[in-house]
């Protein structure tokens, strides 16, 4: 790959291409019409409203396809005014042929919402960390494969904003001009490096990707509640958590915009008595600090009365924190410590991200609970077991066996063991 000049031609506009904005039933079947006579894969994006609203629903989604115009569906002007049917056509149309996006973990959920599900995709931001790209985001990668600079300073907008400024619309069309080109180039280097079936599996993978389950204690995770050591304290923390998403969801805004998780800690710690003194407190800011201040009361109140007071530290099943192992499970840390060097090991010869060889939380598990009797068939079978692709167990599983098959005794293990970097 030849170096590119430092200055890259600046793409601003899409390429010879038609944009149409889409914003009620009958141009949405025109486009499904456009689409249909269209061929290949569809290139498809999604924007969200992510910092501005309580929900990750898609509020404009992209598409192109060869031969055909880009279109910018606004989903949410469609499905007010004709509701979620209005977009089985597409649907359907869109379960027929390859979808290429890039990042697809972030807006295949919000796509599944409308009723659109891929049956093959290929993700341009995946397959640029297993062709071994230094930098994957799509703007880097477009520079990197395709001599082009991406216009991206509308990146961060709201876009549930109606009507959509026509720069907004520009940016949002460009993102999908690219993906086919990208494609292209990406699978020409992937093959080159013979890893074509590792792609395809990931890509495979994906395409039943379904987000993470929630925390049962997601209020854990406010900033700055590490620092409360009472539980009385914490279950005003945690009441007020819990008002704040219900507003949050009530009224469609981002909870952390209603009141900031420092208002919240500042509140817990302090333990207002009344009304006024809470509206005084300077700390308890944010844009509904002060007109929902009813809320905020109410939900102080209810955390300084409840008999339900949270522990402190919460109750897990989950494997202990494997930064503790060193200390208090040794054992463990060495056989952790072992399977990053296999996977340091593999990830350079292959040129590809540990991250992407084997999913961090695997490695600690099988490190925390090791097979009963050690081979490559038991290490593989348990990595299978947790979801691991059959490509990863095969590149992986032979050199932690040999690895933890030579079993040094503790005693002999030298503080100077090579250690991967932390997964």
């Amino acid at each position: 790959m030849t170096d590119l000049p430092p200055e890259l031609p600046l793409l601003s506009q899409p390429r010879d291409k038609k944009v149409r904005y889409v914003s009620d039933a009958d141009q949405l079947q025109q486009a499904v019409a456009d689409l249909t006579v269209a061929t290949g894969p569809f290139a498809l994006d999604a924007e969200r409203a992510s910092g501005f609203k309580y929900s990750q629903r898609a509020y404009l989604v992209q598409i192109y396809r060869h031969g055909s115009a880009i279109y910018l569906i606004d989903v949410t002007a469609i499905a007010e005014a004709h509701g979620p049917e209005a977009f089985q056509d597409l649907a359907s149309l869109l379960s027929t042929d390859e979808w290429v996006l890039h990042a697809a973990s972030q807006d295949l959920p919000c796509l599944a919402e409308l009723g659109f599900k891929p049956s093959r995709l290929f993700d341009t931001e995946l397959g640029s960390r297993l062709a071994g790209l230094p930098r994957v985001g799509l703007g880097a990668v477009t520079e990197t494969l395709l001599g082009l600079r991406l216009a991206k300073e509308h990146s961060a907008v709201d876009w549930s904003i109606r009507p959509l400024h026509p720069d907004w619309l520009n940016y949002a069309a460009l993102d999908v001009d690219v993906l086919l080109d990208l494609k292209i180039e990406l699978s020409e280097l992937i093959a080159e490096q013979g890893k074509t079936h590792i792609a395809e599996a990931e890509f495979d993978h994906l395409t039943r990707f379904k987000p993470k389950p929630a925390k049962v204690d997601r209020w854990r995770g406010a900033k700055g509640l590490h620092e409360i050591k009472d539980t009385r304290a914490l279950a005003v923390a945690r009441a007020l958590w819990q008002a704040r998403e219900e507003l949050g969801q009530r009224l469609d805004v981002s909870p952390g915009r209603l009141v900031p998780d420092s208002s919240i800690t500042a509140v817990a710690k302090s333990t207002p008595r009344s009304k006024p003194e809470l509206s005084g407190m300077k700390s308890f800011a944010g844009r509904a600090s002060r007109n929902y201040i009813d809320v905020w009361w109410k939900a102080v109140q209810d955390g300084l009365l409840t008999r339900d007071l949270p522990a402190l530290k919460p109750a897990s099943t989950a494997i202990p924190n494997h930064r503790i192992w060193p200390q208090r499970y040794p054992e463990a840390d060495l056989r952790l410590r072992q399977s990053r060097a296999v996977v340091l090991e593999v990830s350079e010869e292959l040129n590809i991200p540990a991250e992407n060889l084997i999913t961090p939380d695997y490695l600690r598990t099988i490190s925390w609970q090791p097979p009963e009797n050690i081979s490559t068939r038991t290490i593989e079978e348990a990595l299978l077991a947790l979801g691991a692709r059959l490509w990863q167990t095969q590149a992986i599983s032979a050199k932690i066996a040999e690895a933890w098959l030579k079993a040094p005794s503790l005693e002999d293990d030298s503080p100077d063991t090579p250690e991967a970097q932390p997964l």
